[in-house]
């Protein structure tokens, strides 16, 4: 079992303040937008193990993991994933909304991949859509109060949400919504607003924003979203999606195809490991409309809250569809009683976020992870939150 030493990644859009009072560190002022734990070759979390002399040194447990993937893994996580940790688990603070965005199936993200590189896209190109050939479905659980949008609401919902603005430009959208079939619509209206003339669609943005300034209530997030990214068409399609508001200990699961955004709190985020993004506002890097079209589901949806199911032993689990990562909690109380989270076939990561716990004998605080490798005993005990991010095979 290894303590990890972890990477804060200073997006613009991060909190100043939220994972520097997790971790209780004084701000700095600056953004800290994620703090990434596990083998992700952007941002690997580091490890101390012995060298060939015996001292300790620190490592990258990606290296670690490249070594002796069946040690670390487990052999039915190798054969299963691959020779690689499946999942990267996240603490993400949003100070301000992130890009609108959607993630491929596999095949769609195979399919890309190979394609980008038959063509010879660099990797580092920043009209790269595709920059592995994995998946991306992701799991959000909220620290605190966490605002997002999650997939499209209702043809007649967004209707409504537009015509009350009193936006001329955008009555034609309001149009389309109520007379075409719900999929069309949707599709027929992202369509326009994406690829609209720029100094058209900032005027109506603009225009729908003070309408929005003026409304208030539920508008507010849509004004809100304009003022960090003002003229952007990503304001417009933000009022097509569900606004979802996650109280502390509740999940949003985000499966492929589902467009969303995050707009403000802190929350532990869990993901299979890939890069594959594609944008559809809310942001200055590129936006590829046609592939965007391609890979977006235009159906509505309940954005499905998640809520904890626990288990006889404690365990509190966010359930998923997929098998690249499982999600879970413990809410410890120092009772005497440690809780045996031995997996005999698979890695764990276990991220402390409240209290003073204990994982075998390495003593937790907020912000503290752990990798245990597959088969490794591992007790937790003591008083506190721990989430335990691992896998199904």
């Amino acid at each position: 079992m290894d303590r990890l030493s972890n990477t804060v990644r200073p997006y613009a859009w991060g909190s100043t303040t939220a994972i520097p009072e997790l971790l209780g560190t004084e701000a700095t002022g600056e953004p800290q937008a994620e703090v990434w734990m596990g083998a992700h070759p952007g941002a690997p979390s580091r490890v101390v193990r012995p060298a060939q002399d015996g001292t300790p040194r620190e490592v990258a447990l990606s290296d670690v993991i490249a070594d002796d993937p069946e040690a670390e893994l487990g052999a039915a996580a190798v054969a299963k994933f691959g020779p690689r940790l499946p999942f990267l688990l996240k603490l993400l603070a949003a100070g301000s909304p992130l890009s609108l965005q959607v993630h491929p199936d596999l095949a769609q993200a195979r399919a890309g991949f190979e394609d980008e590189e038959g063509r010879g896209v660099p990797i580092d190109a920043p009209e790269r859509n595709y920059k592995d050939a994995n998946h991306k479905p992701e799991l959000i659980c909220a620290l605190t109060p966490f605002e997002g949008l999650c997939g499209f609401r209702p043809a007649a919902e967004a209707a409504a949400t537009l015509e009350a603005l009193e936006v001329d430009s955008l009555k034609p959208y309001v149009d389309l919504l109520r007379a075409r079939p719900e999929e069309a619509a949707l599709r027929e209206v992202l369509t326009a607003v994406l690829s609209g003339d720029p100094a058209a669609t900032a005027a109506t943005v603009e225009e729908a924003a003070a309408a929005a300034e003026r409304l208030g209530g539920a508008y507010e997030t849509y004004a809100s979203i304009a003022r960090h990214y003002p003229g952007d068409p990503g304001v417009i399609a933000a009022m097509l999606l569900n606004s979802v508001t996650l109280r502390p200990g509740e999940a949003m699961f985000l499966g492929a195809g589902v467009p969303h955004a995050y707009l403000s709190g802190l929350g532990v985020e869990i993901m299979a490991n890939s890069d594959n993004v594609l944008r559809c506002g809310l942001t200055p890097k590129h936006v590829d409309v046609p592939e965007l079209l391609r890979i977006v589901r235009f159906a509505s949806a309940d954005p499905g809250v998640l809520r904890p199911e626990p288990d006889a032993d404690g365990e509190q689990v966010y359930a998923t569809p997929i098998d690249e990562f499982r999600l879970s909690r413990y809410l410890l109380a120092d009772d005497g009683t440690p809780r045996d989270l031995t997996a005999p076939a698979a890695p764990q990561i276990l991220l402390c976020t409240s209290g003073a716990p204990r994982a075998g004998e390495l003593a937790l605080k907020p912000g503290d992870s752990v990798f245990v490798p597959a088969g490794e005993k591992v007790e937790l005990s003591g008083s506190g939150t721990v989430f335990r991010a691992t896998v199904v095979v």
